[in-house]
């Protein structure tokens, strides 16, 4: 009797463990879409959206923000050579990418830049953070769409339904934004990194000046000394600094200078949700509208 119990304790615990592995292993996909970081990500979601047999994946997931000097692991590009199709920011934003064409020379890559118009610094370099804009973000979901439809026509019609839809409500956001922002009566801002000429060209905003472009270092004493006298010189009432990094240098601005410090989220992390995207340029509305009013 004894022996009989054990066998069927066993038996049970052998089917838990093979229906989990089971749950753990993704069922009949036909279609991998890789994206190289979390915008792009949440992109691919929208236009995918309900396709049978498509799995999207993010390589660089969340802790990565932009792709600055990004290093490619071994995992990633495991990652990459198992994908159907690689999904870039494109403008320079992945340097990375000589690296993957020359090891994977037949992967197809969609590069969603394409056909955007490109802001340049004094230097002449391109900056890459093009999906801030809502019109840009609106072309490489088209440019997405139009990659997917080519390399699996058998699902294109659903792709384009889904991008269209998508397309919809960000334009109806796009709208909503420039019409609450016509009336803001300052429009100077400064912000702590170069991610928003972009979306300041779109709205009619001035980046007086960029605090340290690159989010991962910190400001120089004189940077900052150089930031409060424009401010005091210039009335900037508003820092913007990014929910991604540490306020610290932007507090130090704040402090000295008596302007506000406000967040402006970029839209390179948050959540794993269709409506992200969306959902963080509403709340840069709200932020906007009080800290310029």
């Amino acid at each position: 009797m004894m022996k009989r119990v054990a066998a069927i304790i066993l038996a049970a615990a052998l089917l838990f463990v093979s229906a989990g592995c089971v749950r753990r292993t993704p069922q009949n996909v036909r279609f991998r879409v890789v994206t190289s970081f979390y915008p792009l990500y949440i992109m691919a979601l929208n236009i995918t959206d309900g396709v049978p047999g498509i799995q999207v994946d993010n390589m660089a997931g969340q802790q990565a923000g932009c792709l600055h000097d990004y290093q490619l692991q071994s995992k990633d590009m495991k990652n990459i050579e198992q994908a159907d199709m690689f999904v870039i920011n494109g403008a320079g934003m992945e340097n990375f990418m000589t690296k993957v064409t020359s090891q994977l020379p037949n992967l197809h890559v969609v590069n969603s830049s394409e056909g955007i118009p490109l802001l340049r610094d004094e230097s002449g370099e391109a900056n890459p953070h093009i999906w801030v804009s809502i019109t840009n973000y609106i072309r490489q979901v088209s440019n997405i769409a139009e990659g997917l439809e080519k390399a699996d026509p058998e699902n294109a019609a659903a792709y384009q339904k889904n991008a269209q839809e998508y397309m919809a409500k960000l334009s109806v956001l796009r709208d909503k934004m420039h019409e609450e922002l016509s009336g803001i009566t300052h429009r100077d801002i400064i912000t702590f990194h170069e991610a928003f000429p972009y979306f300041a060209e779109e709205f009619d905003l001035h980046i007086a000046r960029v605090v340290n472009r690159e989010p991962d270092s910190q400001p120089s004493v004189r940077e900052l000394a150089e930031t409060i006298r424009l401010i005091r010189g210039s009335g900037v009432k508003a820092v913007f600094a990014e929910p991604q990094y540490p306020k610290s240098a932007a507090n130090i601005v704040a402090d000295e200078s008596g302007a506000a410090v406000y967040s402006l989220d970029p839209a390179v992390t948050g959540e794993n949700s269709k409506n992200a995207y969306l959902e963080a340029m509403e709340s840069n509305l709200k932020v906007l509208k009080q800290a310029l009013k």
